[in-house]
């Protein structure tokens, strides 16, 4: 398995869905950052569920844990270990299961790829619950980018094919206050009916989010293979319910001209910005100044109470699956802070690479 990413600022993640904990060792956090384990847990709280419409009723106190790389209330410089225990498991259905590939999931290709040695509970190494722990990366990430004023927005822009309007950033910041993280209130009780129909039809939804950084400056990204972009849509196609991701004016490209598309130069207050943002903040797999924005497609949760067909690895014949246990309806509003917290990991890293961020925080 791949289980790290990041070239100075290294992330490495490990747990399972119903194994004892989630967690993560976060390697080239400089010395003299404030951190405690409230800090992370900020974090983790945006992660829970938040809706009882749309979320699951798995109820994790998601705790952080520092179990290395600090010392009276700094990070050392040494590699930080953080971890959750899961500590409402329920594995009865699974078990139920466990010889009926689930459409949709990672069964059939973990199956075939580790020899079923894998842990099958909950989707194991391949559950959505693995994000905790990008979420706790993330959670130090963000300060540091802090420190040089970078500031990631993430809100939810589509569920079920149902579009927010466009909305200040004063609206985006707010959206945690709002139960799906939609910065349009018209739009979110509309996408709250559609999730509500498509739980009583035992079905889901998918969407899509948006994410803004804020502040970047120019310079970040390593051509022609760790380019800026190339690097995010990594990370966040490491996100499991992730099947798509753009930047900029992104698939819309396809429709434009040169003119329509080019993002002309300009100076504002002795800034070179540009007046249109079609590029997403990055030319040539570099930053160029302007918000790096990015949008991914989020899947319907493949989990769904509906009769499915299927096969039966053991009696190798066909089956019928009702799949029972605790859910999401739309995993959306819950992958919002996923998506800031790749954002974050990704643009410390090259922050780290070009110096922006130092060996030691002073």
């Amino acid at each position: 398995m791949s289980n790290s990413i990041g070239k100075l600022f290294t992330v490495t993640s490990f747990g399972e869905s119903h194994g004892q904990c989630i967690g993560v060792v976060v390697d080239g956090c400089p010395a003299g950052l404030p951190l405690k384990e409230a800090d992370i847990r900020i974090e983790l709280d945006k992660r829970k569920p938040s809706d009882g419409l749309a979320s699951t009723s798995r109820a994790e106190e998601d705790k952080a844990e520092i179990l290395s790389g600090t010392f009276q209330g700094f990070t050392t410089g040494a590699p930080i270990c953080m971890l959750v225990r899961n500590k409402d498991t329920d594995s009865t259905q699974y078990e139920k299961t466990m010889n009926l590939l689930r459409p949709g999931h990672a069964d059939y290709t973990a199956l075939m790829k580790y020899g079923a040695f894998n842990d099958y509970r909950g989707g194991g190494r391949f559950s959505g619950r693995i994000t905790a722990s990008f979420v706790m990366a993330g959670a130090i990430a963000q300060k540091l980018l802090k420190l040089k004023k970078i500031e990631i927005l993430s809100h939810t822009v589509v569920i079920g094919g149902i579009k927010a309007e466009t909305r200040t950033l004063k609206d985006i910041r707010d959206a945690y206050d709002n139960r799906l993280r939609c910065a349009d209130k018209a739009a979110t009780e509309k996408m709250l009916r559609a999730i509500e129909k498509a739980r009583a039809e035992k079905d889901s939804l998918g969407g899509i989010i948006e994410t803004m950084a804020l502040n970047v400056p120019v310079g970040l990204g390593e051509p022609v293979f760790d380019t800026l972009e190339g690097d995010l849509a990594k990370a966040l196609f490491a996100i499991p319910a992730v099947k798509g991701v753009e930047f900029g004016a992104g698939f819309a490209v396809n429709s434009k001209t040169g003119s329509g598309n080019n993002d002309a130069f300009t100076v504002k207050k002795g800034k070179m910005i540009t007046r249109t943002n079609n590029s997403g903040g990055i030319l040539g797999g570099i930053s160029n100044g302007m918000p790096v924005v990015a949008r991914v497609a989020v899947k319907p949760t493949p989990s769904i109470g509906q009769k499915q067909d299927t096969y039966d690895i053991v009696e190798l014949k066909p089956a019928e699956l009702e799949i029972k246990g605790r859910h999401d309806t739309c995993i959306v509003p819950r992958a919002v802070p996923v998506v800031t917290a790749m954002m974050a990991i990704v643009l410390c890293d090259h922050a780290r690479r070009t110096g922006i961020i130092p060996e030691v925080i002073e």
